[in-house]
């Protein structure tokens, strides 16, 4: 399966997009009118260019994290909004937050607040996927599966990947490793670099990737994903990034070391990926600010239609409910 090459005008866009639901969400938090989430501030490139990398046919199940992830596969910022306000027109009807969200139409089976759950899960719909596959038939889509470093010190990490490998089950697992768990940096609690090589001491093929360029992540998943449907074995793709804000809003990072954030905001994604395009040419002064008139012009919409829809009745209380 070919992928076209991506878009890297496009995908600045998109990645401002992502960052600024993300500060409209703060700013609604701020104001009292939305709960608290944990965002993505830092993390854009990830989700936009392993997600542009994905067919329609593909799932994903991702983190607590994952406005990035949706909104880089389509969902309507207005319906996500509304779902983190607690209103009938959100993605769940306003039951999950933000921590739970998922679009079954977008191909985003679920998130986990649990972390790690996603792994379990993401494994799960993996071998789900083998099931339904008959002899003769093109197989269904990929798993992509989003976790933090945090996740990968968990036992179901090792039995996630271990239990993918030994089934050849086709899933692209992404590390976003920001370097924080939580409020605990990523040193105070493993030894080793990274997280690939936990990869490739269970059988998974893994590779390295540039967090902060979308661009590198886009090819990176590519050839992953292309690897996974031509041998149904699953790859895990180790994205180095940094969230720029605290672990939850609001969380003033009183605990990062300040040279670390300031160098880390020097790479901001967004910030490099433009300077890049002007560079080259690709990209006029004019051109980022058509960007962002766009851009400002869907976060007033989408926040005008939260606003505007009800909360749900009483009615939906038992409503997707299971027992």
């Amino acid at each position: 399966m070919t992928i076209r090459p991506m878009d890297p005008v496009r995908a600045l866009e998109r990645m401002m997009l992502i960052r600024a639901y993300e500060e409209t969400l703060i700013d609604l938090h701020g104001r009292g009118r939305a709960a608290g989430t944990c965002t993505s501030v830092g993390q854009e490139a990830p989700a936009v260019g392993v997600v542009s990398a994905l067919t329609a046919d593909d799932l994903i199940l991702t983190n607590h994290r994952s406005a990035g992830h949706l909104l880089a596969r389509g969902a309507d910022p207005g319906r996500m909004l509304a779902e983190v306000m607690g209103k009938q027109d959100g993605y769940c009807g306003g039951k999950s937050g933000s921590l739970h969200i998922s679009a079954k139409e977008l191909g985003v089976v679920l998130t986990s607040t649990i972390v790690g759950g996603e792994l379990a899960l993401a494994t799960g719909v993996g071998l789900s996927r083998t099931m339904l596959s008959k002899p003769g038939l093109n197989k269904p889509g990929i798993v992509a599966c989003f976790f933090g470093d945090g996740a990968a010190t968990e036992g179901r990490f090792q039995e996630s990947l271990n239990l993918a490998a030994v089934w050849k089950l086709p899933i692209l697992y992404v590390c976003e490793n920001n370097q924080w768990q939580a409020f605990v940096h990523r040193k105070e609690t493993m030894l080793a670099d990274g997280i690939a090589g936990q990869a490739a001491a269970l059988g998974v093929e893994s590779a390295v990737v540039d967090g902060n360029d979308p661009l590198a992540m886009f090819d990176a998943a590519s050839a992953a994903i292309d690897t996974i449907r031509r041998t149904g074995k699953p790859f895990l793709l180790e994205a180095m990034t940094y969230r720029l804000r605290g672990h939850f809003e609001p969380d003033d990072q009183g605990y990062v070391d300040k040279a670390e954030l300031a160098h880390w905001r020097d790479r901001d994604p967004i910030l490099c990926l433009r300077a890049r395009l002007e560079r080259e040419g690709r990209l006029t002064a004019d051109g980022v600010a058509a960007i962002e008139a766009r851009v400002r012009a869907t976060m007033e919409a989408a926040t005008a239609f939260a606003d505007a829809s009800p909360y749900p009745g009483l009615d939906a209380l038992t409503t997707d409910v299971y027992a």
